[in-house]
């Protein structure tokens, strides 16, 4: 039997508190961009800890249950819906041939490496579906795109991110020490940073104090596998047909939120969302995503993600090693820079 709905006013405490836990991650984002000059750690990550945090010593009631429900469903489909107005897609088109193969084949093959790596590690399907989608596209944001998708609860979902969060600071400390062992100068280098670091802000962090060049090169080759988000997310929705446990009607292969985001993301790129419209609309974006996670985190029982966490952490490092390896192989074979 399905639950009634509650008032409209039933959603205000779980809402409010997902948006204070919101507005707090991105203080302590402010505040490390401030010490650090850039954040490392982004207030996506640090909403969904907060949520983790608040959940440990406290469990939400019925009286929170409805809003925080809707924020980390409802609110999470419409902020990827307003992402589209911010993607320009013949960016796919200017980056050169050789590099678009390149970005491809790093994609294609880091999903199916990191799904076969988490299976073989005992993972379940969501869980190593959500390990390889964050891996090989955009980190958290690919992980939040697809988690509804396939239906993957919260703890699949908290776990793909702060394990694959924790280990994109790794490689944002890390990569700039195969310079030398590599042998790449500052272009190449970037491209490398773009195909394997997992969010922009990360990117940026670990191109920029290396070069301007790194950094131009890696920012522009990291959207350009971001353009890739929305293709492997309808791929997701052909085949399972599904938002979460609900099938969708005959015919509606793909979810609303996706639909609504690939037509935003056209008229974004036939200059129909002007630039000065995307940039408020992509900021709005952010926030529902971030108040997004803070639900999430809300919604997690730290004692699951013990108790998969060691499988995830060689999850996620066994489908870093494979983007990094395959990413300068294919720079050096392509003759990318």
């Amino acid at each position: 039997m399905t639950q009634p709905r509650p008032p409209l006013v039933g959603y205000l405490p779980g809402l409010a508190l997902s948006a204070a836990l919101a507005a707090a991650a991105w203080v302590l984002q402010e505040v490390e961009v401030r010490a650090t000059g850039h954040a490392v750690v982004e207030a996506l990550v640090l909403a969904i800890l907060l949520g983790m945090i608040v959940r440990t010593f406290w469990e939400p009631g019925a009286r929170w249950e409805p809003g925080i429900r809707l924020t980390a469903k409802q609110v999470l489909e419409v902020a990827i819906v307003l992402l589209g107005a911010s993607v320009n897609l013949p960016l796919l088109l200017r980056a050169g041939a050789p590099l678009v193969i390149a970005i491809l084949a790093v994609v294609a093959t880091g999903l199916v490496a990191g799904y076969g790596i988490g299976r073989a590690l005992g993972l379940n399907p969501r869980l190593a579906t959500l390990i390889a989608c964050g891996n090989a596209i955009c980190g958290n944001s690919a992980i939040a795109a697809v988690a509804p998708v396939i239906g993957a609860d919260d703890e699949d979902v908290a776990s793909s991110i702060a394990f694959t969060a924790v280990l994109g600071v790794v490689v944002v400390l890390g990569l700039p020490l195969l310079i030398p062992l590599l042998g790449f100068d500052a272009y190449r280098y970037g491209v490398l940073a773009g195909m394997t670091v997992y969010a922009v802000p990360q990117v940026i962090a670990a191109t920029f104090p290396v070069s301007a060049l790194s950094g131009e090169v890696g920012t522009l080759v990291k959207l350009v596998r971001v353009l890739l988000l929305g293709p492997v997310v309808v791929f997701f929705a052909v085949r399972n047909r599904r938002i979460g446990e609900q099938k969708l009607a005959p015919g509606a292969f793909v979810p609303w939120f996706i639909t609504g985001f690939l037509v935003l993301a056209a008229a974004r790129s036939l200059g129909a969302i002007p630039a000065e419209v995307a940039l408020p609309v992509r900021e709005l974006s952010r926030w529902m995503t971030v108040a997004a996670m803070a639900a999430l985190g809300l919604g997690v029982d730290v004692r699951v993600l013990g108790r998969v966490g060691g499988r995830v952490i060689a999850a996620v490092t066994g489908s870093l090693i494979v983007l990094i390896s395959l990413s300068a192989a294919l720079i050096v074979l392509l003759g990318i820079g």
